[in-house]
């Protein structure tokens, strides 16, 4: 005949008065960790007791218990119940959900505290960054769920971005065949195709650093530090249907441009602009381009010529742009560089925009002064040559 399995019992639960609770020597966390008891106490305010305290009788001399617990495991929890009391937020006599152990028990108070803790097991990471888009497909805001877990919302935001990485990858993670910050690599592209190519392919090599996984990823696309992209500006690119694709973890320098090829439409229409404006001066012919070649001056002729004298409105212009530069300078001359759109406004004023350069009385025996304006630099600025003529020599 089998032995019947003796049956374990479990520990009763109760509520019992907060004012009946004291905070038990026994509890063996002694070092602060994670939430504070501020952040736990709004917790609770908002949510309210998620776990129940554990406790045991506080017995008298004779060994008769006094009405009073101790509570050896969930000593943050009481800490906050206290604040939240102290705070007038909760009653002193409120009834608080307890498990109730034996008084007598063979087990020891600090055999419970210790075991309450590391017993516990901790999410993976991925399962908050689930949880939070549960919660934004369930219809809360990316600032709510920032403001119930004390974070950020560029946090959420981040963990969000997480979730946009291909299933295959994140099974990947999820089994530690992945790092957290190849993860965060990969989030920079919508594609799941090829993200799961480049994991193919690193995944094969040596280097599997997250930043071969970002280049792999923006190879084709354009940065938007690209001269051609600060040229036309990422408002006019967005304007004509461009998408920016951005990195939420590292520094990107406002992204990268995922559409070249209405890039290049904007940079040509915009050249062509600037190239009408500039004929309309009376220059003869003018040549843009996206850029010229190292010494392309070479192949025209210097002219002389007798500089028209500056009216009195561009002679006030000048000493204008002059003060103004002046200024700059003053402003800028312990800075090791200038910000960029300062030194666009002096490669502008010092290049084009100063009255009277380039300016030819009409007759140069029959030669035809023409100009070049190249996109070019860092800047995205337009530098432009003027004054050029083609050199002719008699054969």
């Amino acid at each position: 005949m089998a032995t019947a399995i003796p049956k374990i019992s479990l520990s009763s639960s109760r509520d019992i008065p907060f004012n009946r609770l004291v905070l038990s020597q026994s509890n063996v966390r002694r070092v602060k960790s994670g939430l504070s008891i501020e952040e736990l106490a709004r917790d609770i305010e908002r949510r309210g007791l998620l776990q129940s305290l554990n406790v045991r009788p506080l017995l008298d001399g004779d060994g008769a218990e006094t009405g009073t617990y101790e509570v050896p495991a969930g000593g943050r929890r009481f800490r906050a119940l206290e604040l939240l009391v102290k705070q007038q937020k909760l009653a002193k006599t409120t009834p608080v959900p307890c498990v109730v152990h034996e008084a007598g028990s063979a087990i020891l108070a600090e055999d419970d505290s210790l075991a309450e803790n590391v017993q516990r097991v901790a999410l993976h990471p991925l399962d908050p960054f689930r949880a939070f888009r549960d919660m934004l497909e369930k219809g809360m805001s990316e600032e709510e769920i920032a403001a119930a877990f004390f974070v950020a919302p560029a946090v959420v935001r981040q963990r969000l971005r997480l979730m946009t990485v291909s299933d295959k990858l994140l099974d990947i993670y999820e089994q530690d065949g992945m790092r957290l910050e190849q993860l965060m690599a990969f989030s920079i592209s919508d594609d799941h195709a090829r993200q799961e190519q480049v994991w193919d392919i690193v995944s094969q090599s040596h280097n599997r650093e997250p930043y071969v996984i970002r280049r792999m990823l923006t190879e084709k696309i354009v940065r938007a530090s690209d001269a051609r992209a600060r040229f036309v500006g990422l408002e006019a690119y967005i304007v004509a249907g461009g998408h920016v694709m951005r990195d939420l973890f590292e520094a990107d320098d406002r992204g990268w441009l995922q559409d070249p090829v209405i890039l290049d439409r904007l940079v040509t229409e915009k050249l062509h602009a600037a190239a009408e404006d500039i004929r309309a001066k009376g220059w003869k012919w003018v040549e843009t381009a996206l850029s010229f070649p190292w010494g392309h001056t070479r192949q025209f002729a210097e002219i002389e010529g007798t500089e028209v004298p500056l009216t009195d409105e561009e002679t006030a212009r000048l000493e204008a742009l002059r003060a103004e530069q002046e200024t700059i300078e003053a402003e800028y001359v312990q800075a090791d560089e200038y910000p960029d759109e300062v030194d666009g406004r002096l490669t502008g004023s010092s290049s084009n925009s100063c009255p009277g350069r380039h300016r030819w009385k009409s007759s140069m025996n029959g030669m035809c002064p023409g100009l070049h304006a190249a996109m070019a630099g860092l800047t995205g600025a337009l530098p432009v040559i003027g004054g050029l003529v083609y050199e002719w020599r008699a054969s």
